[in-house]
């Protein structure tokens, strides 16, 4: 089994605008992806990412996506990724809440959310002896289910670039 590792920079943003705010969190990914068969361009990739984002918190993601990954020329592929994640998002200050005449502190637990992550990618092959890494790089788009109840739906983008490695 191959290990992702990535990293990763997170946006709350519409996917494919506002490009360069995708820099300003940064965060980490690991995970694997079993193939579907031997010679197959489909695999099913599990991915664990913590993120940084002072502005609407810190966030961990688990995700799982099915991709296609089909041959662009000898060494190289690319990935197109599609599936479902749970998203627990920190907030970045105490919140407070309105309880019998008074507002109380809830602190900087955080909110989990399910979401829709969409995705494309690039990677290519290089082949050593023992191991073969690819490195990969990504864009993506995740759309949040249950964001708040005057917005139950919210994007947020992922940027990445890291490596598949696995062993020959």
């Amino acid at each position: 089994m191959p290990i992702v590792v990535t990293l990763q920079f997170h946006a709350f943003a519409v996917p494919f605008r506002h490009f360069k705010s995708n820099f300003k969190n940064i965060g980490l990914g690991i995970g694997t992806e079993l193939n579907y068969g031997a010679n197959s361009n489909f695999y099913q990739r599990f991915e664990l990412i913590w993120y940084r984002n002072r502005a609407i918190g810190n966030g961990w993601l688990f995700q799982s996506q099915g991709i296609w990954r089909p041959t662009v020329s000898n060494d190289a592929f690319a990935e197109v990724k599609l599936g479902a994640g749970y998203l627990l998002s920190k907030r970045p200050i105490d919140s407070f809440q309105y309880k019998q005449g008074q507002w109380e502190s809830v602190g900087r637990r955080g909110k989990g959310m399910f979401c829709i992550p969409l995705g494309i990618g690039l990677g290519y092959e290089l082949a050593a002896d023992d191991y073969q890494i690819s490195p990969i790089a990504g864009y993506q788009a995740m759309a949040l289910l249950g964001y708040t109840i005057s917005l139950p739906l919210v994007p947020e983008t992922l940027l990445y670039t890291g490596a598949l490695i696995k062993k020959q």
